[in-house]
């Protein structure tokens, strides 16, 4: 004696919503898409299957059609040789301003001392006493005796 066969308990699932507690943003609504495209299968069985079709996943790209050193690597390579190249460059040119700095300083004070020296020698000139016209006074020994004045 054969048994007919059962059919096959069918299992239902509901899709449950998502619940976050507290809601952290508002709910913005959003423009609906063209209807997604459904797909039907029959299994062979004799039973029916209907979905969403899925989009494929693009491949990776196979490891030996990248570069074997990244554009990024690169540029920040370069941009260190430059950076190595402006702080030799800014270092030359402090030492150089420091540099100039000392011979301008060298120079103003070679003008003092040579300056000074021709006014000393025209104040106390080394070719004699010449009368420009002034008054001469001579001063002679005078005697103080309880601060009187003897001259």
């Amino acid at each position: 004696m054969s048994h007919p066969e059962r059919p096959a308990a069918v299992e239902v699932h509901h899709p449950q919503p998502i619940t976050v507690h507290p809601p952290t943003a508002p709910l913005v609504p959003v423009q609906p898409g063209p209807p997604p495209a459904v797909q039907s299968i029959v299994l062979p069985d004799g039973r029916v299957v209907t979905g969403y079709a899925l989009t494929p996943v693009p491949a990776p790209v196979p490891v030996d059609t990248r570069p074997a050193v990244s554009r990024t690597a690169v540029n920040i390579a370069l941009g260190g040789i430059g950076f190595g190249a402006v702080c030799g460059g800014l270092f030359l040119l402090t030492s150089f301003i420091a540099a100039l700095t000392a011979f301008i300083t060298q120079l103003i004070i070679l003008a003092a001392v040579i300056f000074g020296g021709w006014i000393a020698v025209q104040i106390f000139g080394a070719t004699g006493h010449h009368d420009h016209g002034g008054t001469t006074v001579n001063i002679r020994k005078a005697v103080i005796k309880r601060s009187h004045f003897h001259g």
